[in-house]
């Protein structure tokens, strides 16, 4: 924990880091990579094409989340997928992160391996490197094979770990000799307690009385049993690739996390206290094991005999198990202390924290992220004080808006400005920030909003059948920075307005 001294050291740091100055690529290492991304579910499309089946995603959205909306078609990148890439050429991008779907690729979860997800994989990874652009690929983003829940329920099982090893193998093989940067699991943390506590996300689980609208789940221990058994599997898949592929393939092997950043809502000790508390449940929780080999003191001492405990063995091959640390971030939330959460009988996740989220005035606007890019500074700043010098990549980060269909998006112009920017200055401060994706390239389908929220730097015509693609003007922005033009904030709205104004029909 932050000794009070260091403390007020830190909040001066971020004070200075909320960066809205001029830089550009130049100013970043050389070996630092700039891209976008986005995941199977949302942007594939094609979901009963060539083999593919259900996936815990597809079960989900079709009971009625997401508002109705489903990725049935999504972006149809199964089929577009060399039109995008075009894109993405025409705009410099460095990298993009994608996701594999595991039920496309191995459609029962075990067994054999689908002839023509492996060609669309192969494709689409030929076609990325082919334009110079380096694909990041992750293992799993919230898409289990329904089959594997539906047989001995998914990740609340150790039969989970064999499965996933036997599937990251099968990755690797085929698509190790190109790929060099792979993440296991996405926003593992957020998937154990949206999914299996909360009932907000894949597959659903929760239990009264956290939540009563699901129709399985105990939210008291399933989130812990699950992100044990993530643990269990990454750390068995990351043996798997440095015995059998690491001399061959030198490539590098990560885990994702989503993360807020925490300040106190007061400068009591209390509400320090507490937001320390907040960083160890949010990222200590599934970190911390990867890095020292077992959960943080505050982690175990509230969640008690509910939290799974290692075996020496266990241990032993999860500490080390990781290459890089993945981090999604957002915003910033301010923590006040509230003990009396932990005289609830009943606990979750949410209440074993302790914590009450509170929420101050700035520069909100309906439907968007505060921009508070000191958060991510304080995130890269802490992760590398809690971490050492492990590389960190932003694996997400990016400005929420309702989709409406201008293209004039000076919001999200504003926010990668400043929190690039803001990067840049934890970069310069020692941070080993290895590089940064923006979420997303397309306007896709979203999980809490469907199609209804927009993260894309292109908009995405779906009242249009051959869905036509739009850049907006965080597509141009981005490209001028990637092609090494200056980010000066006069850079930001130097188009017009009327240029960047396109209405749905």
């Amino acid at each position: 924990m932050l000794q009070p001294s260091a403390f007020l050291s830190l909040l001066f740091l971020l004070a200075a880091a909320a960066r809205g100055g001029d830089y550009s690529r130049a100013d970043f290492p050389a070996d630092f990579v700039f891209g976008s991304g986005t995941s199977a579910y949302q942007y594939e499309g094609a979901a009963f094409e060539d083999g593919r089946t259900p996936s815990i995603w597809d079960t989900y959205a079709h009971s009625g989340h997401s508002g109705g909306a489903t990725g049935d078609v999504a972006c149809d990148g199964y089929h577009k997928y060399k039109e995008d890439i075009r894109l993405m050429l025409d705009m410099h991008l460095e990298a993009f992160r994608l996701s594999i779907s595991w039920s496309r690729l191995i459609p029962n979860g075990r067994g054999p391996i689908n002839p023509k997800g492996l060609e669309y994989y192969n494709n689409l990874i030929d076609e990325l490197i082919s334009h110079g652009i380096q694909p990041h690929v992750t293992l799993h983003h919230m898409d289990l094979p329904q089959a594997l829940d539906d047989e001995y329920g998914g990740w609340l099982s150790r039969k989970i770990v064999k499965d996933f090893v036997v599937y990251a193998d099968t990755c690797f093989r085929e698509f190790g000799d190109r790929v060099l940067y792979w993440t296991t699991i996405n926003e593992a943390n957020i998937f154990s307690v949206g999914g299996y506590d909360e009932g907000a996300s894949p597959p659903g689980h929760c239990s009264l009385p956290v939540q009563n609208n699901c129709s399985k789940g105990n939210s008291s221990i399933e989130p812990y049993i699950v992100g044990h058994n993530i643990l269990l599997a990454h750390s068995a898949a990351v043996k798997l690739y440095k015995k059998k592929y690491k001399s061959t393939q030198n490539g590098f092997v990560g885990f994702n996390i989503y993360s807020f950043w925490f300040v106190p809502y007061t400068n009591s000790t209390e509400d320090v206290i507490a937001t320390q508390r907040a960083k160890d449940f949010y990222i200590g929780w599934l970190v911390d094991p990867l890095i020292y080999g077992d959960y943080p003191r505050s982690v175990k001492k509230n969640v008690g005999k509910r939290l799974p405990a290692f075996t020496e063995y266990e241990s032993k091959q999860i500490k080390g198990s990781i290459d890089f640390i993945g981090v999604n971030h957002y915003t910033t939330l301010y923590i006040k202390d509230n003990p009396s959460n932990l005289q609830i009988d009943n606990r979750d996740f949410d209440t074993d924290i302790a914590i009450e989220i509170k929420f101050k005035q700035g520069n909100e606007l309906p439907d968007q992220y505060p921009i508070r890019p000191w958060g991510l500074y304080g995130l890269l700043e802490y992760l590398k004080q809690a971490y050492g010098d492990i590389p960190v990549y932003v694996h997400e980060n990016g400005q929420l808006a309702r989709r409406n269909g201008t293209l004039y998006d000076k919001s999200r112009v504003e926010y990668m400005h400043t929190y690039i920017g803001s990067m840049l200055d934890a970069i310069k401060n020692g941070s080993n920030t290895r590089g940064y994706f923006h979420w997303t390239f397309l306007d896709c389908f979203e999980l809490l909003g469907g199609y209804g929220l927009s993260f894309g730097l292109y908009y995405v015509d779906l009242d249009d059948k051959y869905l036509t693609r739009y850049p907006k003007l965080s597509a141009h922005w981005y490209s001028n920075f990637l092609k090494g033009k200056s980010t000066s904030s006069n850079a930001i709205t130097e188009v017009g307005d009327s240029t960047f104004v396109r209405q749905t029909g």
